[in-house]
C-alpha cells in the first residue's frame, strides 16, 4: 500500500478533506482505549476533575461552550 502524505491530500475537494478528517478520526476514536495518557497528563485530568468537584457551577454545559465557540446563539 503507498503511503499518503498531506501535499497528496491538497487535490482533494474542501468537502473530501473533511470527510478523510473525520473517517481518520473514526478510526482512532474506535481505538481510543489503547491511547495512555502520561502521568503528566493524569495529573492534569485529576487536577481538573477536583475543582470541578469543588466547584461544579464554574464549568458550562457542552451546548454553551459550543455556541460561544461557533458564534451560534
Amino acid at each position: 500500500m503507498k503511503k499518503i502524505t498531506a501535499t497528496d491530500t491538497l487535490v482533494l475537494s474542501i468537502p473530501e478533506r473533511i470527510q478523510l478528517v473525520e473517517d481518520i478520526w473514526d478510526t482512532i476514536a474506535a481505538e481510543a482505549d489503547s491511547v495512555e495518557l502520561t502521568e503528566e497528563e493524569k495529573k492534569i485530568v485529576d487536577e481538573r476533575l477536583a475543582a470541578y468537584h469543588r466547584n461544579p457551577e464554574i464549568g458550562s454545559p457542552w451546548e454553551e461552550v459550543l455556541k460561544r465557540l461557533t458564534g451560534n446563539k
